[in-house]
């Protein structure tokens, strides 16, 4: 009856713990990038009455007789089981897709996570709701990320400057009508920048030349009052199919230090022969035009969007955009080794070394912006584990009370 008790006591802490299991469970059903844990249970000790008997010539085999004397807890299982996806609309939330953790540091210690709740803070580093910076790779000035750098904590400068790109490069497309009568103009106007910054339109002019036919002849002005700006190749030549011969390089360049303040040459490419949108010469509509130019001014940090790699894809207001820097992630070979602190999980033994990368790339998941992750607990598979341990509960409180009743009537023999 002792034995019985015994075990039937270790069997009410099992369903005891694995109704913490649960209630700790359905606690975090809403909590972001939470996974739910299961209870694995063993028997304990085993008391051999006999042991197993080899047959022999004249009896057969006996097998062993064995007692068991209760259970324990073996561990609990980590589920990584995928949570479902929830749109936010805030730039900087983070969902997992696939494997993969993020990592983030506190006080010195690399921690790693699947909650993607993240904001800025008034350095403009990334982190989350507990103030766990997210570590990933800072990009250079020009926009250059290297992940194969040591990881930093990331940040997003509000007001963050992108230096002014002087023009190096224009595209002109569209048609000079073959139509117009000699000595006919037209003129256009490239918005083109500086070093420093500033808009230098540069005026163009084409007329077509008196004497020979399918040409036409460029000129170009600058500056306040209009400065004459010298061209090479400024003349453009036609086939009678309307394509462009000459200049041969199918370029109209602009020398360096020509125009203050532009110490760069300016190529102005007439498009590559038989593209769309080259400059032509066609019967019809004057449709020549500035397809673009490369320059900029100075422009400061406007929005910002995440790819599933975990890039950050800087907006500024010059219309230019600039790599900001990349979100790490790291893989384990067994997650389940993990140790969980306060939201977090711990790097153990069991768990192997972190296989930090970028997403997509070594097993790692995709990111998806604007989205979290929510718990992977499912309320009815936890509710169905809430009725076995409180059945088995009871049914251990029954082997309990069914010992002592039959001891009671052990100790009842001597009347």
């Amino acid at each position: 009856m002792i034995r019985a008790m015994s075990s039937a006591l270790s069997g009410l802490r099992n369903h005891q713990l694995m109704l913490d299991v649960v209630g700790n469970d359905i606690a975090n059903v809403s909590t972001i990038g939470f996974k739910g844990s299961m209870p694995v249970f063993s028997d304990l000790l085993t008391q051999t009455l006999s042991g197993a008997g080899a047959p022999t010539g004249s009896t057969g085999g006996t097998n062993p007789a064995q007692i068991g004397l209760g259970a324990g807890l073996a561990g609990t299982v980590q589920s990584f089981t995928q949570g479902s996806l929830q749109n936010t609309g805030r730039n900087s939330d983070l969902a997992i897709q696939g494997d993969g953790f993020f990592v983030i540091e506190k006080g010195g210690v690399q921690s790693y996570t699947r909650a993607g709740a993240f904001d800025l803070d008034a350095s403009g580093s990334l982190v989350t709701t507990d103030g766990s910076l997210v570590q990933g790779w800072q990009a250079s000035s020009t926009g250059v990320i290297d992940n194969n750098a040591a990881l930093t904590p990331i940040k997003i400068q509000v007001g963050d400057m992108l230096a002014p790109v002087e023009t190096g490069l224009v595209h002109l497309g569209g048609n000079l009508a073959a139509d117009s009568a000699p000595g006919a103009t037209t003129a256009m106007t490239i918005a083109a920048y500086d070093s420093q910054g500033t808009a230098v339109p540069i005026n163009l002019t084409f007329t077509k030349d008196l004497l020979v036919a399918n040409r036409w002849n460029v000129t170009a002005t600058s500056g306040t009052p209009p400065v004459a700006v010298a061209l090479t190749d400024s003349v453009l030549d036609f086939d009678g199919l309307g394509e462009l011969t000459a200049p041969a390089d199918r370029n109209i360049n602009i020398a360096g230090g020509v125009i203050p303040g532009m110490p760069n040459p300016i190529t102005i490419d007439l498009g590559a022969a038989g593209a769309s949108g080259r400059v032509t010469q066609f019967s019809g509509g004057m449709t020549a035009a500035v397809i673009d130019q490369d320059g900029a001014a100075a422009g400061t940090l406007q929005s910002y969007n995440i790819s599933n790699d975990g890039v950050i894809h800087g907006v500024y207001s010059n219309g230019k955009a600039k790599d900001i820097g990349q979100v790490a992630m790291a893989v384990f070979t067994n997650p389940a080794g993990l140790m969980r602190s306060g939201g977090s999980w711990q790097q153990t033994a069991a768990s192997g070394l972190a296989q930090i990368g970028v997403g997509n790339e070594g097993g790692r998941g995709s990111l998806a912006a604007g989205a979290l992750e929510m718990s992977n607990v499912d309320l009815a598979e936890e509710f169905t584990r809430l009725i076995v341990a409180q059945r088995g509960f009871q049914g251990n409180a029954r082997v309990i009370t069914t010992s002592d009743e039959v001891l009671q009537e052990v100790v009842n023999l001597k009347h």
